[in-house]
């Protein structure tokens, strides 16, 4: 373990410790979330120290947060009572072990299991001139000292410490061929259709990847293929009080080829679907971040299909466009679309596959680095 990240809080009197704020959906399991809290009854007036875990929908500023009304909703939370200790010891797992050394005799060991069911870290991308935090569903491990685990007021400021963390999935390692459609589109005037299909290498493209489509183009009308327009849309379910979807593209190309009256054509065409293309907006889902750092556009959300989640879930798909028109003068004005969609499944690559992809590539990712603590928001 290379870093801790550490939050003290206002009065001094506890500290939350965690090895690490990224922590993996496996679909069929969650990373278990472990760390320590030091405390120092010295001051606590027989008050008691508890730590919760939170998943929430935040759908306005902090700011906004005024006169009792709040923009956050919790989605899922659970609270542990740190000091004093009930029940037995538990037992360490080897993250808490480190960290306990570091700590001393007033580390107090806690352990959150995340259920299956619940979204992974999203934010949805503001205007450019928007202030405040991001809306979106984050999760936030809390410390805290108060008379009970689930107090009527708010505990103030000075007696809490917390610290944001990430739930995220990666790309399985197995990855299928990808995707195939089709589609016949009869037109008035023609006695045969016009066949569009269109194809994926592979299921799973990476963040940053360019994905290759491949589109056949059989024309048995009398309309002749003006332009092919292929583009990736980035859907959006927002799961709260209601279902609600947002579709945005994230890219969009245009080629020039043409396809005459009773010809064909077989051809690939290449688009890549980047954050930064995209950074003024607003209300695109990105993956979810801990600091003003650099992500990329949010991850396709995994999941068994048991249990509906809540929050932002995200997909993406692909679309060609074929637009045709007919010959002669009023060409234009008889003009029509073909168009076929593609399931997409846009992520990021488990950090060992990435590791190896760049051994082999461009030579090794990092170097060892000391033990430093961090103090982290």
């Amino acid at each position: 373990m290379t870093k801790v990240y550490k939050k003290t809080s206002g009065n001094g009197d506890i500290a939350l410790y965690l090895g690490k704020r990224d922590f993996t959906d496996h679909v069929d399991s969650v990373d278990i979330v472990d760390g320590v809290i030091k405390v120092d009854p010295a001051n606590l007036n027989g008050k008691k120290v508890f730590v919760y875990l939170a998943c929430a929908f935040r759908y306005g500023s902090e700011d906004l947060d005024v006169i009792g009304v709040s923009f956050r909703r919790d989605i899922w939370i659970q609270r542990v009572q740190i000091y004093p200790v009930t029940g037995g010891s538990p037992t360490l797992t080897p993250m808490q072990e480190c960290l306990m050394k570091k700590v001393g005799e007033q580390g107090y060991p806690f352990s959150f299991q995340m259920p299956t069911d619940l979204p992974c870290s999203v934010s949805l991308q503001p205007a450019p001139n928007d202030t405040g935090k991001a809306c979106g569903v984050d999760f936030e491990v809390k410390a805290y000292i108060a008379d009970k685990a689930d107090p009527a007021d708010e505990p103030v400021k000075k007696d809490t410490c917390r610290l944001m963390i990430r739930k995220i999935q990666f790309a399985p390692i197995s990855n299928k061929p990808g995707p195939k459609s089709d589609v016949s589109k009869q037109f008035m005037m023609s006695d045969k259709p016009m066949n569009l299909e269109a194809s994926l290498e592979k299921e799973i493209y990476y963040h940053g990847e360019t994905i290759t489509v491949n589109v056949k183009i059989n024309n048995q009308t009398n309309k002749v293929v003006k332009k092919i327009q292929v583009s990736v849309e980035q859907l959006t379910n927002v799961v709260l009080y209601s279902s609600d979807t947002y579709t945005k593209a994230v890219c969009t190309e245009e080629f020039g080829e043409t396809v005459e009256s009773n010809g064909t054509l077989e051809k690939s065409f290449q688009i890549t679907p980047l954050l930064a293309n995209n950074v003024e907006k607003r209300g695109l889902s990105v993956d979810g971040r801990l600091k003003d750092g650099d992500t990329n556009l949010a991850s396709t959300t995994l999941s068994q299909g048991e249990k509906e989640m809540q929050g932002i879930l995200v997909s993406y798909k692909v679309k060609v466009n074929l637009m045709a028109a007919g010959g002669g003068l009023l060409g234009g004005l008889t003009g029509s679309d073909v168009t076929v969609e593609l399931p997409l499944t846009l992520m990021s690559p488990k950090p060992a596959a990435l590791w190896i992809k760049n051994l082999f590539g461009s030579g090794p990712t990092s170097q060892s680095k000391p033990w430093r603590v961090g103090n982290d928001h």
